[in-house]
């Protein structure tokens, strides 16, 4: 079969229907109307290129350069005003179609509505960009759990600080489900906290609590489940009793706002949180999406 310069075949076969699909997201909707399109065409072939995630101007050369290679039909959902207008223009001067996938259906509508027309990111892009969000915030609360690179905590949107088996971990790992990088350092007696935790300028440090009588049968059960009962004072009451109180000092000395962990779920614990990012600016409202207000006790 012979393709002419307008990527169709010549009379030896089917026709082939060249199509470049170009999309600022994951292309499901380019590709949907491109199958559903051609479905209703007979006796061709169709052969499509996609390509995803395009929201630079960058991208668009390298495109538009394997158009021209072989000229066929473009159909794109580019919402990005430069990019489009980039990617439009060149397709033009290539003497091939290009076709913006929401003009026929935004254009008459709003003109139905007498409406202005603003485009923006599809409730596609905005989920796909939620998603990296969220990933890069589990990668960042995995390094930074326990302690862990402590001296390297100002990306963290929240720092957790609180005594052994007060929930940090888990609760870290809730927030950072939520697209929230969050970080957590336990308060070990007689060892001073990391110096990065008080160097840290822009996270939110918390600090959590819980009542002396729960901790020491939660530390007591995990004694036993690991068979190191009486190894030290870890659950002994007296001990957890000062432990608590110094890290309830320290909170307060250092300004901190505390959450008494000792009634509440993590998730909770966790929407409190949101919360007081969101008073301080550094939480979108998607973060909060299904999220309840939490009660005004802060444990203080």
């Amino acid at each position: 079969m012979v393709l002419n310069e307008t990527g169709s075949a010549e009379a030896d076969g089917p026709r082939t229907i060249i199509i470049y699909l170009i999309s600022h997201a994951s292309g499901e909707l380019v590709e949907m109307l491109a199958r559903n399109t051609t479905a209703q065409i007979d006796g061709v072939e169709v052969e499509r290129h996609l390509w995803k995630m395009v929201r630079n101007l960058g991208q668009v050369p390298e495109i538009l350069a394997r158009i021209g290679e072989r000229r066929g039909f473009v159909i794109h959902s580019v919402a990005d005003a430069e990019v489009r207008a980039s990617l439009e223009e060149g397709c033009y001067r290539l003497g091939v179609p290009c076709l913006f996938a929401l003009e026929p259906f935004v254009s008459q509508m709003a003109e139905y509505f007498d409406a202005p027309i603003r485009y923006r990111a599809s409730a596609r892009e905005v989920m796909d960009d939620e998603y990296f969000r969220r990933v890069e915030a589990m990668k960042f609360t995995l390094a930074h759990d326990d302690g862990l690179a402590s001296d390297d905590l100002e990306d963290a949107d929240v720092i957790l600080v609180g005594v052994s088996r007060a929930t940090k971990t888990p609760t870290c790992m809730y927030l950072a489900s939520r697209g929230i990088k969050a970080a957590n350092v336990p308060l070990v007696p007689d060892v001073p906290l990391p110096d990065g935790v008080f160097q840290a300028k822009a996270p939110l440090v918390v600090g959590l609590t819980i009542n002396p009588d729960l901790l020491s049968r939660v530390r007591d059960s995990r004694l036993k489940r690991l068979r190191e009962e009486g190894a030290s004072d870890y659950a002994d009451i007296e001990a957890v009793r000062r432990e608590v109180t110094e890290a309830r000092r320290l909170f307060v000395r250092r300004g901190w706002p505390l959450i008494d962990v000792s009634q509440r779920s993590i998730e909770q614990t966790a929407s409190m949180i949101m919360q007081m990012l969101k008073k301080r600016g550094a939480l979108t409202g998607s973060a909060l999406d299904g999220e309840q207000a939490p009660d005004a006790s802060s444990g203080r």
